[in-house]
């Protein structure tokens, strides 16, 4: 596969997406949290702006979108499969254990051992069982995405496939909602494939430069994100904050359309990589290490020293996971996997690559696909 330039624009947004949901989580949530009081009521001004930074979620389905077809375009099944599991798993394992380590040593959290068994799978979501760390959700939505690319995958990625698959996901998903489907409801997520829609057509644009049909696809994508973030707000914030809200999902879609067309690709510098390795490791652990660390700091030291103190641990075990556990765990695992796909490579030659070059149109000269490897 040849190598293209890296998108350091989305390591930047994906840092700064999972920067949003820490500050909500530290500075703007208003349930019961690491702190003694909730956070918004210990940064009262902050977190009448970092309340909306739960939104950060909503970035990193569009990112998904974007950066999962581009992972699974040319591969199979099984290799999108590896390719997966090899991105998500060593860091997450690290995290549930690290629950268990918070709950055993000082008994906060979640990570008993009746929750940590299944957790430790990452399907507990489908296995009606708690979350160890509530940031959990996210990763059954996406792995709902997974599981669709792979189909599509088994199908062969082609420009007439994504199209065909992005107009029966959307309407899908519409339909399930008017029937009252909850097995349709589950299986196509109406409420967040709008994200991965968009994000999908996003790349394609990148990809193949813009159509009419596919800035059709981003604008209905759009709009239904206005409206299931409208639905949210009414839930979180009883319906004052539909402006903020419909503002912010602009915001979002207005940068990866930015990112799409190419006006971002001053964006170079190289520091963002490493920040974009960081961006799933400080997502999955930041919650769980606020509880002991803020429980020994504050109010003993000022509420801003406690606050950069649990950033900075966050940051610093954040950058441990990835160098410790996720790049030597994904290597390990990524060799014994493909190992594992090569009986069946042996029993029928070929793979979907090779019928995903079929009925494809040429890509924009000079643009080619950037290499980004989801990260």
């Amino acid at each position: 596969m040849t190598r293209h330039r890296r998108l350091r624009e989305l390591d930047l947004l994906r840092f700064l997406a999972a920067a949003a949901v820490v500050l909500y989580h530290f500075t703007g949530f208003g349930g019961a949290g690491p702190w003694p009081e909730h956070a918004r009521e210990v940064f009262p001004a902050l977190g009448a702006v970092t309340r909306y930074g739960y939104l950060g979620v909503d970035l990193f389905f569009v990112i998904s979108g974007f950066v999962i077809l581009m992972s699974a375009w040319g591969r199979s099944p099984g290799e999108f499969g590896v390719s997966r599991l090899v991105r998500l798993m060593p860091a997450y394992w690290a995290s549930v254990l690290l629950g268990a380590v918070v709950y055993t040593v000082f008994r906060q959290g979640h990570g008993v051992p009746g929750l940590v068994v299944p957790n430790l799978t990452m399907l507990q979501g489908g296995l009606g069982v708690q979350n160890v760390d509530a940031v959990y959700w996210t990763l059954w939505v996406e792995m709902h995405f997974y599981v669709l690319a792979a189909v599509l995958a088994w199908i062969g990625i082609t420009y007439r496939s994504c199209l065909v698959f992005m107009a029966v996901w959307l309407f899908g998903g519409v339909f399930a909602d008017e029937a009252g489907s909850k097995l349709l409801q589950i299986m196509l997520v109406p409420t967040w494939s709008p994200y991965f829609i968009a994000g999908m057509a996003l790349f394609m644009i990148h990809r193949f430069g813009p159509t009419l049909l596919l800035w059709g696809y981003v604008a209905v994508s759009y709009l239904l994100a206005l409206h299931w973030g409208g639905w949210r707000a009414d839930g979180a914030f009883k319906g004052s904050a539909h402006l903020p809200v419909a503002a912010a999902v602009t915001g979002i879609f207005v940068v990866m359309i930015l990112v799409a067309t190419g006006r971002l690709h001053w964006v170079r510098w190289r520091g963002l990589t490493v920040l974009g390795a960081l961006t799933y490791p400080l997502y999955l652990v930041h919650s769980q290490l606020a509880l002991p660390l803020l429980d020994a700091l504050y109010p003993r030291v000022n509420r801003w020293v406690a606050l950069a103190a649990v950033i900075a641990a966050s940051l610093a075990l954040a950058y441990a996971v990835h160098r410790l556990v996720e790049r030597p765990g994904a290597a390990w695992m990524r060799a014994k996997l493909m190992a594992s796909l090569e009986p069946m490579r042996a029993a029928k030659p070929g793979s979907a690559a090779d019928a995903a070059a079929a009925d494809v149109p040429a890509p924009r000269a000079p643009e080619a696909e950037p290499e980004l490897a989801t990260r």
